[in-house]
């Protein structure tokens, strides 16, 4: 690997910027301490910061030259709702709160590159190091650009990483196209008629009826879905019912639907709207279909995601980078920029969890697990990333 040695040197203050941060993690829009300790980095390094975009949002402007061509580079900084069983010293604070996913992690490779690059302006440009709240479930990276993200640093095109464990420290991987997937939910409840269990012909009963829309509705993934593209249904609630003797008035079907394109997606909506309904009204009931579209399938750009690929390649050898890398079903809300903006998202990786020091939990070091930490050997590598790819990006003529 060729890291770059002032930011490998600068390791172990990184270190120990995403430790403290891990410690005391906040939820979606509510990063105030972790945003604060962002902008007095950013500050204390001579970076201008732009702050209030998506309510805790940080944006730290880093010009040289007289170029006018600018890139923008983002890492998400909110924690989950998860209740952390590591015991060592930098675990979570706070009761049920923890950084489960690695954006600890992300704010300190990016705060790792914002530090060098103050330091050696070898661009012509400028480079635009996003910090954005919200993630996870909160759709952060929109609010930032509803907030005029983009208007008030105009880029030619944005880039984002994360993180991925069970992939060996010193590899990435990305691929182009569709690699992550749109995150949807449902409540579909179906309202029927009660009546005593002894005397279901007095009644209608919506758990038989939901029954029967739950198995209808896999027919529009094995029979109306094209094989070709991906696409889940899952039901993961059914809710019905008080007492074994009493047919219920209601039953509901709660679950989520992912898919890698918008078509597939409008196929699957509009397919499970009409099942409801007319299979409902076959028994005599009603629905209330409540569809909620949260996050858009995450579509890399080929441009952007060849250059990613060759920033990488010149980081960590040709052999290290996965440039064809399986999509995940997983929603990531960066997404959202890939839709207004040029960019590509890239996945780095966290290892098989041996870096946990004494005291982690006893689970595996997966995302959005109690036992999970980010590994702090990416710090440097991913800050490297962040460096070669926004010189590249901005080189001088």
């Amino acid at each position: 690997m060729k890291l770059i040695d002032p930011i490998v040197e600068f390791q172990s203050e990184l270190q120990q910027i995403r430790r403290d941060i891990h410690a005391h993690p906040e939820l979606c829009f509510e990063e105030q301490r972790t945003s604060e300790i962002i902008a007095q980095k950013l500050t204390e390094w001579g970076i201008p910061v732009i702050r209030g975009l998506g309510v805790t949002g940080v944006v730290g402007v880093i010009s040289n030259g007289t170029g006018k061509r600018a890139v923008g580079l983002r890492a998400d900084m909110d924690a989950l709702p998860v209740q952390e069983i590591n015991t060592f010293s930098h675990a979570s604070k706070h009761q049920g709160k923890m950084h489960a996913c690695g954006h600890d992690g992300h704010v300190a490779m990016l705060l790792g590159a914002a530090h060098y690059l103050s330091r050696h302006r070898n661009f012509d440009g400028t480079v635009y190091v996003i910090f954005q709240p919200a993630e996870e479930g909160g759709g952060g990276a929109k609010r930032m650009m509803d907030d005029g993200l983009f208007e008030q640093c105009p880029m030619e095109a944005v880039f984002g990483m994360h993180n991925w464990p069970g992939v060996p420290v010193g590899t990435f991987g990305v691929t182009a196209g569709p690699m992550m997937a749109s995150s949807n939910e449902f409540e579909v409840v179906i309202k029927g008629k009660g009546a005593h269990a002894a005397q279901p012909h007095k009644g209608i009963d919506p758990i038989m009826i939901a029954v029967q829309i739950a198995q209808s509705w896999q027919t529009i993934i094995t029979r109306n879905r094209n094989p070709l593209d991906a696409g889940v249904l899952s039901i993961t609630q059914i809710h019905a019912g008080s007492a074994t003797n009493i047919i219920p008035d209601e039953a509901s079907l709660i679950g989520t639907v992912r898919t890698f394109s918008t078509e597939v997606l409008d196929l699957i909506e509009s397919r499970m709207r009409n099942i409801a309904q007319h299979t409902a009204a076959a028994f005599d009931a009603t629905v209330d279909f409540r569809f909620h579209r949260n996050y858009p399938p995450l579509i890399n750009h080929a441009k952007e995601t060849a250059f990613a690929i060759d920033v990488m390649q010149s980081v960590v050898g040709k052999d290290r980078v996965d440039a064809q890398v399986e999509p995940t079903m997983g929603a990531e809300d960066f997404a959202f920029m890939l839709q207004e903006m040029p960019g590509c998202y890239v996945f780095i990786g966290n290892g098989e969890g041996g870096h946990r020091t004494a005291g982690h939990g006893l689970g595996p070091c997966n995302l959005h697990n109690p036992s999970y930490d980010f590994n702090d050997e990416l710090l440097p590598l991913g800050a490297t990333f962040w460096v070669r790819l926004a010189e590249a990006f901005l080189r001088p003529a």
